[in-house]
């Protein structure tokens, strides 16, 4: 670095990376806020700038230097720090202390935690730094790979086992299909020394209560914008894959499908109101990123007249904000061994680009951007329509009996008309079920599969 990188560096002002002192006289102080930086995004400390921006320098020599070496001694664990000197006028220099490698987080100077926040420097809240410790000092003791005592491999599904193996060979992510059920979990890491660990449990259980009350799915469609009146209110307890599904339907059950007229185009082209990938994509990252070790928690979905909600149980990662899920930023997946079956399976496509995602997908749809908030010890995700309908627009509501269709063939299986006539428990003509079929197709919310006598229908799946 020199002066005329220096100054253009200063010119940026204090921020939440960077921090002015006006000499090693407030060593301390500066290495409070290297701390913090350690403990959040990094930074720089200048010492021989003032709060204002002048730059002043100061005289540097080996006692300054033995000062500065036994202050960075006492930051733990013991962290690399970059220390540069610049030359500014005569022999006055300014330091610059930057951070390196922040993977030892949390840290503490003089055994205190510090964080960052904007350009003010303050104690790390105790309950935090008690938290992020324990990430940092048991890695391999996180929720999701804990033994689960009371588990065995008769208790999962071992259908939706193999349909994830199936998936997973289809994507190429998993090399060669496998049919030994305990053989496809060591292939997913979900067991440890023969023992099924929690992942496996929320991943494929096919019963969860008593024991796991937390995988839990709550879905609510109110009328108007408060939670004054549910128009259908819904509540599941089940794996993961069972949740999403579940999820999933009850979108396309209560979105509206918008229809458009294009100029020269005879047929009327059908939309949903959000595009199902980027829904899709919040529910995953609902069901791969919450807390599980929140007994009462669970996944939850509103839909209001003014927009949707897609909600999960516990804060985001440490060291990533609200605002770093909408740009380029590192993935932090709160249950790694969950998340890796969902990318396996082709739910997930690329590590920490899943909000984006989201993002890019509404743009492109004409929506604005959603919005992300962390409160109250939840993570939530807001859909909100585009205010402008155009010309020659019309809405398409299911009606009950198309709504029992959807919900009979959730389970993503083929059936034939007369199966499906039987389990929606409806007497009508076979003609009057087809009619339904074909509209709901058309909305792309089923697909036919054969044809003539052997033609089957099953909910149609999304594709990533």
């Amino acid at each position: 670095m020199n002066l005329a990188s220096l100054q253009a560096l200063v010119a940026e002002g204090e921020s939440a990376q960077l921090e002015f002192k006006k000499s090693t006289g407030d060593l301390k102080g500066g290495l409070e806020t290297t701390c913090a930086f350690l403990n959040g995004h990094g930074g720089k400390v200048l010492f021989g700038v003032t709060k204002g921006g002048r730059i002043l320098g100061q005289d540097i020599n080996d006692h300054t230097l033995q000062e500065v070496a036994r202050e960075i001694l006492r930051l733990e664990p013991p962290a690399t720090l970059t220390q540069t000197r610049v030359p500014v006028e005569g022999t006055r220099e300014v330091l610059v202390l930057g951070t390196t490698d922040r993977s030892q987080a949390p840290y503490t100077f003089n055994g205190r935690p510090y964080r960052r926040i904007s350009s003010t420097t303050s104690l790390m809240p105790q309950g935090e730094y008690e938290q992020r410790l324990l990430e940092r000092e048991h890695p391999q003791r996180r929720w999701e790979n804990q033994v689960a005592p009371r588990y065995r491999l008769k208790d999962l599904d071992r259908k939706e086992i193999r349909r994830a193996v199936s998936d997973a060979v289809a994507t190429g992510r998993l090399e060669a299909p496998v049919t030994d059920p305990i053989e496809a979990l060591r292939k997913l890491k979900l067991v440890e020394d023969g023992r099924l660990l929690q992942a496996a449990v929320v991943a494929f259980a096919r019963e969860l209560l008593p024991n796991y009350p937390q995988c839990g799915l709550r879905l609510a469609r109110f009328r108007g914008i408060r939670k004054d009146e549910f128009l259908d209110h819904r509540q599941f307890t089940g794996h993961a894959f069972e949740l999403l599904r579940e999820a999933d339907l009850f979108l396309r059950r209560h979105l509206p499908v918008a229809g458009r007229f294009e100029p020269g185009v005879m047929e009327r082209i059908d939309e949903p109101l959000f595009p199902p990938l980027a829904l899709r994509e919040a529910l995953v990252n609902a069901l791969c990123h919450r807390d599980y070790s929140i007994v009462g928690g669970a996944v939850s979905v509103a839909i209001y007249d003014d927009r949707v909600e897609i909600s999960s149980t516990g804060r985001l990662p440490f060291g990533l904000t609200v605002a770093d899920l909408k740009r380029d930023h590192e993935s932090y997946p709160r249950n790694p061994l969950l998340a890796n079956v969902f990318y396996l399976r082709g739910l997930i496509e690329r590590w920490g680009r899943g909000t984006q995602k989201i993002v890019e997908l509404c743009v492109q749809a004409g929506h604005p951007e959603p919005e992300f908030e962390e409160t109250a010890g939840s993570v939530t995700v807001r859909f909100i329509p585009s205010g402008y309908t155009p010309p020659h627009r019309v809405s398409h509501d299911l009606t009950e009996r198309q709504r029992h269709i959807l919900h009979f063939l959730r389970d993503g299986e083929k059936h034939r008309l007369s199966q499906i006539m039987e389990g929606i428990g409806v007497d009508l003509p076979p003609s009057t079920l087809r009619d339904d079929l074909i509209l709901m197709r058309t909305l792309g919310l089923v697909e036919s599969v054969g044809a003539g006598r052997s033609s089957a229908w099953r909910l149609k799946a999304l594709q990533g």
